[in-house]
Protein backbone atom coordinates (compact mmCIF):
# COMPACT_ATOMS: atom_id res chain seq x y z
CA UNK A 1 0.00 0.00 0.00
CA UNK A 2 2.72 2.29 1.17
CA UNK A 3 4.17 1.67 -2.81
CA UNK A 4 1.44 2.01 -4.57
CA UNK A 5 0.93 5.86 -2.42
CA UNK A 6 4.58 6.63 -3.35
CA UNK A 7 4.21 5.85 -6.83
CA UNK A 8 0.78 7.95 -7.29
CA UNK A 9 2.77 10.73 -5.59
CA UNK A 10 5.69 10.76 -8.09
CA UNK A 11 3.76 10.28 -10.91
CA UNK A 12 2.48 13.85 -11.01
CA UNK A 13 6.31 15.32 -9.75
CA UNK A 14 7.24 12.97 -12.63
CA UNK A 15 5.27 15.03 -15.63
CA UNK A 16 5.62 18.44 -14.14
CA UNK A 17 9.41 17.77 -14.45
CA UNK A 18 9.56 17.01 -17.16
CA UNK A 19 7.29 19.71 -18.75
CA UNK A 20 9.23 22.32 -17.12
CA UNK A 21 12.66 20.62 -18.59
CA UNK A 22 11.37 20.05 -21.83
CA UNK A 23 10.47 24.05 -21.66
CA UNK A 24 14.11 24.99 -19.92
CA UNK A 25 16.31 23.23 -22.01
CA UNK A 26 14.96 23.60 -25.12
CA UNK A 27 16.70 26.77 -25.43
CA UNK A 28 16.06 29.70 -27.58
CA UNK A 29 13.57 28.73 -30.41
CA UNK A 30 13.24 30.64 -33.62
CA UNK A 31 11.65 33.65 -33.52
CA UNK A 32 10.59 37.42 -35.32
CA UNK A 33 8.95 40.03 -34.75
CA UNK A 34 6.42 41.97 -36.81
CA UNK A 35 4.49 45.05 -35.82
CA UNK A 36 5.88 45.05 -32.59
CA UNK A 37 4.88 41.40 -32.69
CA UNK A 38 6.99 38.61 -31.56
CA UNK A 39 6.13 35.44 -33.71
CA UNK A 40 8.30 32.37 -32.49
CA UNK A 41 8.00 28.70 -32.91
CA UNK A 42 6.21 26.68 -30.60
CA UNK A 43 8.44 24.29 -28.37
CA UNK A 44 5.27 22.12 -27.86
CA UNK A 45 2.92 21.90 -30.06
CA UNK A 46 -0.56 22.08 -27.90
CA UNK A 47 0.97 25.46 -26.93
CA UNK A 48 0.61 27.04 -29.92
CA UNK A 49 -1.68 29.63 -31.42
CA UNK A 50 -1.32 28.85 -35.11
CA UNK A 51 -0.51 25.58 -36.94
CA UNK A 52 0.78 25.21 -40.56
CA UNK A 53 2.33 22.19 -42.07
CA UNK A 54 4.26 21.70 -45.27
CA UNK A 55 3.19 19.26 -48.07
CA UNK A 56 5.51 17.95 -51.12
CA UNK A 57 2.28 18.02 -53.75
CA UNK A 58 1.65 21.80 -55.08
CA UNK A 59 -2.04 20.81 -55.63
CA UNK A 60 -2.40 20.23 -51.75
CA UNK A 61 -1.07 23.87 -50.82
CA UNK A 62 -2.60 26.69 -49.51
CA UNK A 63 0.57 28.99 -49.43
CA UNK A 64 3.15 29.10 -51.42
CA UNK A 65 6.89 29.80 -50.35
CA UNK A 66 9.60 30.00 -52.40
CA UNK A 67 13.23 30.11 -51.56
CA UNK A 68 14.91 32.95 -52.77
CA UNK A 69 18.88 32.77 -53.76
CA UNK A 70 19.18 35.98 -52.60
CA UNK A 71 18.40 38.32 -50.22
CA UNK A 72 17.46 41.29 -52.59
CA UNK A 73 14.61 39.38 -54.57
CA UNK A 74 12.99 37.89 -51.02
CA UNK A 75 9.98 38.82 -49.07
CA UNK A 76 11.80 37.90 -45.86
CA UNK A 77 15.10 37.10 -45.29
CA UNK A 78 17.23 35.68 -42.26
CA UNK A 79 21.15 36.07 -42.16
CA UNK A 80 22.64 35.04 -39.28
CA UNK A 81 26.57 34.27 -38.40
CA UNK A 82 26.39 33.72 -34.77
CA UNK A 83 25.98 30.17 -32.77
CA UNK A 84 23.58 31.29 -30.34
CA UNK A 85 20.77 33.64 -30.22
CA UNK A 86 20.91 37.26 -28.49
CA UNK A 87 19.35 37.33 -25.61
CA UNK A 88 15.83 39.42 -25.38
CA UNK A 89 16.16 39.67 -29.32
CA UNK A 90 12.61 39.37 -29.92
CA UNK A 91 11.48 40.35 -26.73
CA UNK A 92 8.17 42.36 -27.14
CA UNK A 93 5.70 43.95 -24.25
CA UNK A 94 2.69 41.36 -25.34
CA UNK A 95 3.32 37.59 -25.33
CA UNK A 96 4.67 35.99 -28.24
CA UNK A 97 2.39 34.08 -30.92
CA UNK A 98 3.75 30.97 -30.79
CA UNK A 99 3.37 28.85 -34.11
CA UNK A 100 3.58 25.05 -34.34
CA UNK A 101 4.78 22.55 -37.15
CA UNK A 102 2.19 20.11 -37.33
CA UNK A 103 2.29 16.99 -39.33
CA UNK A 104 -1.48 16.49 -39.75
CA UNK A 105 -3.37 19.38 -40.92
CA UNK A 106 -7.03 20.62 -39.72
CA UNK A 107 -9.00 21.88 -42.76
CA UNK A 108 -8.33 25.37 -41.42
CA UNK A 109 -4.53 25.12 -41.07
CA UNK A 110 -2.20 26.72 -44.03
CA UNK A 111 -0.65 24.06 -45.83
CA UNK A 112 2.97 25.27 -46.89
CA UNK A 113 4.63 24.36 -50.78
CA UNK A 114 8.25 25.02 -50.46
CA UNK A 115 10.37 24.72 -53.28
CA UNK A 116 13.09 27.21 -55.68
CA UNK A 117 10.42 27.71 -58.44
CA UNK A 118 7.79 30.07 -58.45
CA UNK A 119 5.33 31.36 -58.29
CA UNK A 120 4.80 32.03 -54.74
CA UNK A 121 2.64 33.93 -52.07
CA UNK A 122 6.25 34.26 -50.09
CA UNK A 123 9.82 34.49 -51.16
CA UNK A 124 12.19 33.73 -48.29
CA UNK A 125 16.62 33.46 -48.50
CA UNK A 126 17.84 31.59 -45.03
CA UNK A 127 21.59 31.68 -44.55
CA UNK A 128 21.70 31.05 -40.67
CA UNK A 129 23.11 28.74 -38.40
CA UNK A 130 19.28 29.15 -36.22
CA UNK A 131 16.84 28.87 -38.48
CA UNK A 132 16.05 26.05 -41.23
CA UNK A 133 13.76 26.67 -44.31
CA UNK A 134 11.03 25.34 -42.94
CA UNK A 135 11.20 27.53 -39.57
CA UNK A 136 11.33 30.95 -41.66
CA UNK A 137 8.63 29.38 -43.68
CA UNK A 138 6.51 28.68 -41.36
CA UNK A 139 6.94 31.97 -38.84
CA UNK A 140 6.57 34.16 -41.92
CA UNK A 141 3.07 32.32 -42.65
CA UNK A 142 2.05 31.82 -38.99
CA UNK A 143 2.99 36.02 -39.13
CA UNK A 144 0.90 37.09 -42.13
CA UNK A 145 -1.67 34.53 -42.39
CA UNK A 146 -2.62 32.37 -45.53
CA UNK A 147 -3.30 34.45 -48.27
CA UNK A 148 -6.71 33.97 -49.86
CA UNK A 149 -6.39 33.64 -53.64
CA UNK A 150 -10.26 32.57 -54.46
CA UNK A 151 -11.21 36.04 -52.09
CA UNK A 152 -8.56 38.19 -54.24
CA UNK A 153 -9.78 37.22 -57.36
CA UNK A 154 -13.27 38.13 -56.53
CA UNK A 155 -12.62 41.42 -55.43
Amino acid sequence: MLRLKVLVSVVPLAIVALFARSELLGGPRPCIEIAGTSVQIAALSWEAHHHVSFTSDPSRATVRVQISDSPEAADFTVIDDIDTAEAGACESNTPPRLVAISRKPSGSDPVIYLSRDGPADYRIFVSSKTFSLLDAAALIVGARGERHRIQAAAL
